[in-house]
């Protein structure tokens, strides 16, 4: 499931206040859902499986006791480094 704009082979649009659920499992992989935003009564616009690196752009952490959360607070992109790696950069308007 990948409801995103894509900006690039590998990089995708975040909605402006995305939440960034990342699900960590035992075996060191992660799950991240991404949510339009927290208030938002409607479904994920997307699920990857692999490990986020690092948030770039200007955010809040919260943590949950399967992961964190990541509350956006600016334009952002999502991109993929490799097949199990991705990084959350801030994106110019």
């Amino acid at each position: 499931m990948n409801h995103l704009s894509a900006l690039g082979e590998d990089e995708w649009q975040l909605p402006p206040h995305a939440h960034v659920i990342v699900h960590e499992a035992p075996d060191r992989n992660e799950l991240l859902t991404i949510y339009d935003c927290g208030a938002a009564q409607k479904p994920p616009s997307a699920q990857v499986i692999g490990n986020l690196v690092r948030v770039d752009a200007d955010h809040e952490l919260l943590s949950q006791p399967t992961g964190y959360i990541a509350k956006l607070r600016e334009p952002a992109k999502l991109e993929r480094q490799d097949d199990t790696h991705w990084v959350i950069r801030a994106r110019e308007e």
